[in-house]
């Protein structure tokens, strides 16, 4: 391996300004969930990028018709081994927010800052280097796989059809390796094994409107009411098991001098395991009904509703996905490397594949600041950026151990 992977190596870094030129066109390329044309325009652009590699080109319309098209890149192999790619080709940055922010490529040292650096557009590019590599080093690994890549047009706003789109091209794989960012920890690199699910909901509080001070005693107030709810509701929050309520938004009433017979809150809770999910998911929605706060006058009751908006359940530990963590990690220490896993709070496409496809995550390059675009001048904020140095060391881990996986 060791001189495998020196070569390997010696071979990426040589590509690396290509690569980083490649991720300059990118990320001057918005394209934010909601811009569908600069969206489509990056897919036609990342098609192009990989044609040398030999893939060909597949659009594929999302399920929401305002949102681009997803892309899939594939690639046929002469043998059995099928290995599937993830990224993404949104970002969370609105033209103007990039124009007001003064938000564009902007290399600082061995960062890079800007738009997508990070969040996902350093992933595509690092899954460019690791085909790239393998095409170079191991050319008959490289041809006896089939290699399909799958970029989610609207990642970041959580279109369950790509998640669906992925079961159904990955079949049988080895595995879908997913390129959101890697981390560091002291020094150790991470990947990620885990992610925590999402619920969505809204509570809806209906009470009955009276004249504040004429018929006070005739109201049941429903923002009283709505705020004991949310008492309850973040009460299921329960750090011992990673479970997390956030009520996000609160709106109600109309004026001061009506009691209010409406109000209503967002919110969502996540959690890593299965259990602890469907229980917090038990503990909201058994809130339903009648209400404690009631008119004075009659005991007219408020009455509380709360619906499941969305879900996407959680990614948990798995034998499948512990098998391909071991091989990343054992590569890593023959490359001189330490691994460790990492569960995350925030989702990814893999929550939407694990199931169907031994999956790992976060083998994309260093960074940080992701989805923040401003910055100050003490520092406190700073933009998202890419870490130069992680490109090449992240490229040969991940070619180096597709080929353990390959060659198994």
């Amino acid at each position: 391996m060791s001189n495998c992977s020196a070569v390997l190596s010696a071979f990426l870094s040589r590509q690396l300004p290509e690569a980083l030129e490649m991720l300059r066109q990118m990320v001057d390329q918005n394209s934010f969930s909601a811009n569908r044309a600069g969206v489509n325009a990056l897919g036609r652009f990342t098609a192009a990028q990989f044609a040398p590699l030999g893939f060909a080109a597949e659009y594929v319309p999302s399920a929401n018709p305002a949102l681009g098209d997803h892309l899939v890149l594939s690639r046929p192999g002469r043998g059995t081994a099928t290995v599937g790619m993830i990224s993404h080709l949104d970002t969370v940055y609105p033209p103007e927010e990039e124009q007001r922010q003064q938000f564009v490529w902007r290399p600082v040292g061995d960062r890079i800052y800007g738009p997508g650096t990070l969040d996902i557009k350093g992933g595509t590019v690092l899954m460019h280097l690791v085909l790239a590599g393998l095409r170079q080093v191991a050319p008959a690994v490289f041809d006896e796989t089939t290699w399909v890549l799958l970029l989610n047009s609207s990642e970041e706003v959580l279109s369950p059809d790509f998640g669906l789109l992925c079961c159904a091209r990955l079949a049988g794989a080895r595995a879908a390796l997913v390129f959101e960012c890697g981390a560091r920890v002291g020094e150790e690199l991470t990947v990620v094994t885990a992610r925590k699910g999402r619920a969505v909901f809204r509570c809806q509080v209906e009470g009955r409107g009276a004249h504040a001070g004429g018929d006070h005693d005739r109201g049941a107030n429903a923002i009283v009411q709505l705020a004991e709810t949310v008492r309850h509701l973040a009460a299921v929050t329960d750090y011992t098991r990673a479970r997390t309520v956030n009520v996000g938004t609160i709106t109600g009433g109309t004026v001061v001098n009506r009691v209010p017979h409406r109000a209503s809150a967002e919110l969502e809770m996540r959690a890593f395991s299965a259990e602890d999910y469907e229980a917090g998911k038990a503990a909201i929605l058994a809130l339903n009904g009648p209400g404690t706060v009631r008119a004075a006058s009659d005991g007219y009751p408020c009455r509380v509703r709360v619906e499941l908006l969305a879900e996407t359940p959680p990614w948990p530990r798995n034998a499948a996905t512990e098998r391909l963590f071991r091989l990343w990690q054992d590569t890593a220490a023959r490359l001189g490397l330490r691994l460790a896993r990492e569960e995350r709070g925030g989702l990814s496409d893999a929550n939407l594949i694990w199931q169907a496809v031994p999956t790992l995550d976060g083998l994309g390059p260093l960074g940080d600041n992701t989805h923040c675009s401003e910055q100050s001048a003490d520092g406190t904020k700073e933009q998202e950026y890419v870490e130069v140095s992680s490109f090449v060391p992240k490229a040969t881990l991940n070619a180096m151990a597709l080929l353990e996986l390959l060659r198994d």
